[in-house]
């Protein structure tokens, strides 16, 4: 049950068959053996081998493990260099998804962690120290302050009690709890002030708390079901690489199959055919691409993590590029956490220092200095007074020497007060107050210049009420002179006739850069969205002031999410910019909303309450500093600044790590569409020799599928990446302008070598050495071509000059390392002989060497033409703007 809260406490004890006085040994072991302990169920973890064999299923695997076969195929088992490489990469590739494996395991097992190992419990009418797991319902618990709750729980008594719920309801100041008879049965979990929550901290006071709920069923209990229950989807690069892989299983069977028939039916020897319909196939399977792809994550991971973010699934930095909402936590991830003082506002007369001097000294924070700067350890907003005071010269230890505190009256539910008595040289005390202004201002009579007027009780309201539309935390303090002590210290005689001092209006804090990453956000097409555990008044304020909710944009709370179906909400989710008052529940509710919708969702936060929405976000990040464990255990990047602007940073970088594995990917296509229209149409033209032979081929994969790509994958962000909108995460790669793009390279690329070829075959060889230097030229043209192709590709539509055509020094290197392996296949002698090559004249050799360099004019001419192109249209529908409007 979750609605222990709204009923009489009377009721609970008595369905739980309990007693204030606790239950008995017999009892709580009978219950034990029953329920269970209290501790939260360990996961299945699957065996090795099934995750071993779970890697089996990624297309690309199947087709790595096929181009094995065929390598091996192809070369009659001699050469297996080929085969034991695309091997490597397949186990290189399954250890590294292993081991970034089990993010909610993780979590569950930082869950685990968190309960506490020790309960202090009644049994029998005796307290006594027990294991949390030994816990049971019906239970009586004593708490203290700084004790770990180890179960949900009813508050039965209290003095003071108060909890640092933060992790579990986003609550940025603790809770202060009460054994409240009854609440309504649709209150948040953050108003439910009458419940202890397992797992949160009890900062102040003591208590004790009747048992509801252990194990899986507290409210942490349902944070991990929650964790268990929901899957991870695959991320968009995943789906991509899928799409690319059945893509390139159907060529191979396609080219395999039409290779074959075409031989048969020229009536060509069975055997040979194989091997050269085989050898086509492997020409077709870029094999490295799955390591390509990964190296070039793994590159994106090292430059995310100087810049703050540290990513655990390496799929996850490519997803941060198609983000278009960011879901965040307000308290520790928008906010600092840390309550400050914002406005100080006295009454005519009055000076701040008084107020300042009441706030500092009517406190149990103590003031701490870290590096010359004002700290304090104790309640936050008591701290905020403290720390306010000192940043304007009011030390609280030096004020404390010359006002000794003698006596005090702590602060409760009740009269919503707190007092502190002071000792003076003269013999007389003076008592300071604070609490809340309403309550406050019955109890003063004076003000700085003499009597409170109604024109002065007016002024103080109207500034509490401005405060308060702020979102402000109010608290008013005032003094007052005693001659004598009341006997007994009644509240009632000492918070009388007080003089009103002021009025301090406190709240958490934005931090001050991400007013400028959200800005970003919107420049760049992303929305931004504050899910919050905190109340409407002040998640709609910090919104505003951040910009995140924008005109005719709306709040929603939890309660109202509790009647809203979800069909209507994934109908109507863009109208809404901030979310208030919600549980774990409803923040997974809303990720989902947006994914329906089908954008590509960011999530951010820092407690317990947030691990489900960080694992069921497309991207958790959870805060490196401020976030529990459990947050870090569920999401996929980690901010070790615990700044929002470094997730805006770490999309800019994700947009640039996509543009380069695409680039890597058109390159790698571009390439091997060239190799196989090469061979096809020397095969459908039946030359009597193929232009390139099984072992040339393996060799050409090998020099110009790996350094290249490489280099491409570590290409800078582009200019402009963040004023471009988020691409949309359930296109194809392959889209029009891409394919046609790699189709026409690649038949460049082709017809230059077949046109090396044909040069070698009629023009430029000595008589019977035709076929020798035919093959010769088409091989040293093919691999070169490739080589000064890589650099076309750095940019889609930007000159290579523009861009510096030796800007890229991981590319020169590439270039140079492929050439210099070339060559000296070229020119070795015994080389030569490996790889069936003959040597070429200074004839031939400008002929390779201007087809092969001729892809770099071709490409920038064709650039060229297309930014004219896009020039005029973007003119032509500026004209028609212009027209429209006049």
């Amino acid at each position: 049950m979750s609605d222990w809260h709204s009923r009489p406490l009377e009721q609970v004890m008595k369905e739980l068959d309990s007693r204030p006085s606790g239950l008995t040994e017999r009892e709580s072991a009978q219950r034990l053996e029953r329920l269970g302990p209290n501790q939260l169920e360990p996961p299945r973890k699957p065996s090795v081998l099934a995750r071993v064999l779970g890697q089996l299923k990624d297309p690309m695997i199947l087709v790595l493990l096929g181009a094995a076969a065929l390598s091996l195929a192809a070369s009659g088992g001699e050469d297996w260099l080929d085969g034991a490489i695309i091997l490597i990469i397949v186990l290189v590739n399954g250890v590294i998804s292993i081991t970034q494996e089990d993010h909610a395991q993780q979590a569950l097992e930082e869950l685990r962690r968190m309960s506490s190992p020790q309960a202090h419990v009644l049994r029998e009418g005796r307290a006594k120290k027990i294991s949390a797991a030994a816990l049971v319902p019906g239970d009586v618990i004593l708490l203290e302050a700084g004790d770990m709750v180890p179960a949900d729980a009813r508050v039965m008594e209290c003095s003071r009690l108060q909890a640092d719920e933060s992790a579990m309801t986003g609550e940025s100041v603790p809770v202060e709890k009460g054994a409240h008879d009854r609440l309504p049965e649709e209150a948040a979990l953050g108003d439910r002030t009458n419940m202890v929550l397992s797992g949160t901290m009890i900062t102040a006071g003591r208590g004790t708390a009747l048992v509801v709920a252990t194990g899986m069923d507290t409210q942490m209990g349902r944070i991990a079901n929650l964790l268990l229950e929901d899957k991870e989807g695959d991320t968009p690069l995943q789906r991509k690489m899928g799409e690319i892989s059945k893509s390139l299983s159907f060529l191979c069977l396609s080219v395999c199959a039409v290779m074959f028939g075409v031989g048969l039916i020229q009536g060509k020897n069975m055997l040979d055919m194989f091997l050269t319909a085989v050898s086509l196939a492997v020409a077709a399977i870029p094999e490295g691409l799955p390591a390509i792809v990964t190296i070039v994550l793994a590159l994106g991971v090292q430059r995310m993590a100087a810049r703050g973010a540290i990513v655990k699934k390496l799929p996850a930095v490519e997803t941060l590029g198609c983000a278009s909402v960011i879901c965040s936590d307000k308290t520790g991830t928008l906010t600092q956490n840390r309550m400050t003082v914002q406005e100080l506002w006295t009454p005519a007369g009055g000076h701040r220092r008084d107020a300042l001097l009441a706030g500092c000294l009517c406190s149990d924070a103590r003031l701490e200095w870290k590096a010359g700067a004002p700290t304090a350890v104790g309640d936050p907003t008591e701290g905020a007074l403290v720390v306010a005071a000192a940043r304007e010269g009011v030390d609280q230890e030096k004020e404390e020497q010359n006002w000794p505190r003698t006596a005090d009256l702590p602060f409760d539910s009740g009269r919503k007060l707190m007092s502190t008595i002071h000792a003076r040289e003269d013999g007389s005390w003076t008592v300071f107050v604070k609490g809340a202004p309403d309550i406050l201002l019955e109890r003063c009579v004076a003000g700085p210049r003499g009597p409170l007027s109604a024109q002065d009780r007016r002024a103080v309201l109207e500034a509490n009420e401005a405060m308060a539309q702020k979102a402000l935390r109010v608290i008013a303090v005032a003094r007052r002179e005693l001659h004598i002590l009341p006997p007994g210290l009644e509240p009632r005689a000492v918070e009388s006739g007080l003089t009103f001092l002021g009025l301090f209006g406190l709240m958490d804090p934005p931090r001050p850069e991400v007013k400028a990453a959200v800005a970003r956000c919107h420049l760049a097409g992303v929305r931004p969205v504050m899910i919050t555990g905190d109340h409407r008044a002040t998640a709609a304020a910090v919104a505003r002031e951040l910009d995140i909710i924008r005109p005719g944009e709306w709040t929603v709370t939890g309660g109202e999410l509790d009647f809203m179906p979800q069909e209507v909400l994934e109908e109507d989710i863009e109208k809404f910019a901030v979310f208030a008052r919600v549980t774990p529940e409803h923040k997974m509710r809303i990720v989902k909303a947006w994914q329906k919708r089908g954008h590509v969702v960011a999530m951010t936060g820092d407690g317990v309450n947030d691990a489900p929405a960080l694992k069921t976000a497309d991207i958790g990040c959870a805060m490196g500093v401020a976030g529990t464990d459990v947050a870090k255990g569920a999401a996929h990047m980690i901010l070790t600044d615990d700044n929002f602007s470094t997730i805006v940073s770490a999309i800019e970088e994700g947009r640039g790590i996509y543009s380069n594995i695409r680039k890597a990917i058109h390159y790698l296509l571009s390439c091997n569409i060239g190799e196989i229209f090469t061979i096809f149409a020397a095969t459908l033209l039946d030359f009597g020799q193929m232009p390139l032979v099984p072992v040339q081929l393996l060799w050409l994969n090998l020099v110009t599928d790996s350094l290249p790509a490489l280099a491409l994958g570590v290409e800078p962000v582009e200019e402009g990446v963040m004023e471009e909108k988020p691409r949309d995460a359930a296109a194809g790669l392959f889209d029009q302008k891409f394919s046609f793009r790699l189709a026409w390279q690649g038949l460049m690329v082709g017809g230059l070598t077949l046109a090396a070829y044909f040069l070698g075959f009629t023009r430029l060889a000595a008589p019977g050495m035709e076929g020798a230097v035919a093959n010769t030229m088409a091989f040293a043209t093919l691999t070169l071509c490739q080589l000064f192709h890589a650099f076309n590709v750095r940019s889609e539509d930007r000159s290579l000059f523009a861009q510096g055509a030796l800007s890229n020094p991981a590319m020169n290197r590439a270039f140079l390392v492929g050439m210099a392996l070339q060559l000296s296949v070229l020119l070795v002698p015994p080389l030569q002989g490996v790889f069936a090559v003959t040597a070429m004249d200074s004839a031939q050799w400008l002929a390779v060497f201007g087809l092969a360099a001729a892809p770099i004019p071709i490409c920038e001419i064709t650039k060229a033409l297309g930014r004219k192109g896009e020039r005029g249209e973007r003119e032509e529908r500026s004209a028609v703007r212009e027209k429209a409007k006049r």
